[in-house]
């Protein structure tokens, strides 16, 4: 299968994480987002929607959105819980994730990586709604040692890629312990080597 995709996004790191995990063949195809990669007629085909990450098996049959392609690519692995009522609280994270935490915290960091914005000049609603995902994720991280429970699944998969980058869109994780002793554990858990 082919993987386009950013290598600058989480929602792409995901996808490729979960591959390099399971051991999946992959090709990489690095699009680049800023310069309109996304909006040519042959990518429009693979996705109308014009984002990325979008797989391309090799039957020709393509899948977009983060969390779908994880969902899908995983299926049968220790990442998706084998206990319907766990796998359903891992959904339930996958969704939150892409409606209460992606779009602020990856969306400050997205304004001043790419865009240059300072911490000064950023949304203050968003900046609100990204501490309050994070006090959340704390909350229950402070009960729990990974989201849907005791064992990794693709809740942390998800929830990781913008949240160890967060300190990139202003959000300092000072006061969240919880979630910095998760940030380690899910990294050492995929094999991914701690963010700088």
């Amino acid at each position: 299968m082919k993987i386009y995709g950013d290598t600058n996004s989480g929602n792409c790191l995901k996808v490729k994480w979960l591959c390099d995990h399971l051991a999946l063949p992959y090709t990489w195809v690095d699009i680049d987002t800023l310069k309109g990669e996304t909006r040519t007629p042959e990518f429009l085909k693979r996705n109308s929607a014009g984002q990325v990450p979008v797989v391309e098996f090799d039957d020709g049959r393509t899948l977009a959105q983060s969390n779908a392609i994880i969902r899908y690519l995983a299926r049968g692995s220790d990442l998706i819980p084998a206990d319907a009522f766990a796998a359903a609280k891992m959904d339930e994270w996958l969704f939150w994730e892409q409606y209460n935490h992606e779009p602020y915290i990856a969306v400050c960091r997205f304004q001043m990586v790419y865009l240059g914005k300072s911490a000064s000049d950023l949304d203050p609603d968003k900046v609100k709604r990204g501490y309050t995902a994070l006090a959340r994720m704390e909350h229950h991280l402070a009960m729990t040692r990974f989201l849907a429970g005791e064992a990794a699944s693709l809740a942390d998969v998800a929830l990781l890629a913008y949240t160890r980058l967060a300190h990139q869109g202003g959000f300092h994780l000072e006061g969240y312990a919880a979630v910095q002793r998760w940030i380690g554990e899910a990294e050492q858990a995929l094999g991914l080597a701690p963010v700088r």
